[in-house]
């Protein structure tokens, strides 16, 4: 008996769990996602989560599967049956089964899915050694912002930092930072955080979002611009951050140690602050 994952509307162990070879998004990647972490069995933002899934929805023409109670429910649910202490739940929605065609098919439901991952969120031992990261171009289309499950670009940068021996590839577009391939990217220079402001051109984060309120809740200085990867040389620290990571602090940039190669106090700072109000909030 494996985990127990969902399939529109039924809980299944996850050998029999079965997807048909005509939905959308294996064929044309016409799909949405979210992974929403879980602390101590609680998920965590995840009223943001839900709010950025009707978003790309919205953005993509693409009809809710279920209504936003059921959907958290049923994340609460794996949560259970899969007896998850840390870890995630990703799911994503598609435009459902139909014959290969390039346009939208008429009266064709939706499809959901969704799984659990167990894994150890709060003790990461990568936050108390930091991590790399590796530049490269980005080739992604131009609605980063939508959450498609359409990730090729994201997971070609992310092979090509691994060969690099990096944790993290930060994607370039016409001299300027965009993002991580699977995170948002930061620099913090003379204590202020520099990110780039949302357009576009990147995914509004949801980890990003709850960073972005703490930070004005507190005396630590956002400043949302463009930076180049120049700048993130030369910066004091530098530090990403994802729902499944929360903060990782950066500490060498192509082979250039940041912050003299060790985790700098503002992201340190950033990370614990993002966890005591996870767990506060979490439901």
């Amino acid at each position: 008996m494996g985990r127990t994952v969902y399939v529109n509307g039924a809980y299944v162990d996850e050998a029999d769990a079965k997807v048909s070879i005509f939905d959308r998004a294996f064929l044309f990647g016409d799909g949405v996602y979210e992974v929403t972490s879980v602390i101590d069995h609680e998920l965590v933002d995840a009223d943001a989560h839900v709010e950025r899934l009707d978003r790309s929805l919205r953005e993509l023409g693409m009809a809710w599967p279920c209504t936003p109670d059921e959907l958290v429910a049923m994340h609460s649910e794996l949560i259970a049956r899969n007896d998850i202490d840390e870890g995630v739940v990703y799911m994503q929605v598609t435009r459902g089964e139909a014959e290969r065609d390039f346009h939208f098919p008429a009266d064709t439901p939706t499809s959901l899915v969704a799984f659990t991952q167990k894994r150890g969120l709060l003790d990461n031992p990568k936050a108390e050694t930091g991590v790399k990261v590796v530049s490269m171009p980005d080739i992604r289309w131009q609605r980063r912002d939508i959450k498609s499950t359409a990730l090729l670009a994201q997971v070609l940068g992310k092979q090509a930092a691994v060969e690099n021996d990096a944790y993290e590839g930060w994607m370039i577009e016409d001299g300027h930072v965009t993002e991580g391939t699977s995170s948002s990217a930061y620099i913090v220079k003379d204590g202020t955080v520099i990110t780039r402001p949302l357009s576009n051109a990147i995914l509004p984060g949801v980890t990003r979002r709850t960073i972005v309120q703490l930070m004005a809740e507190t005396d630590v200085t956002l400043d949302e611009r463009l930076f180049t990867i120049e700048e993130a040389y030369a910066a004091d620290e530098a530090f990403l951050t994802s729902a499944s990571t929360f903060v990782l602090p950066i500490v060498d940039i192509d082979g250039r140690l940041i912050g003299g190669g060790k985790p700098g106090p503002v992201a340190r700072r950033l990370r614990d602050i993002y966890i005591q109000e996870a767990r506060r909030s979490s439901t």
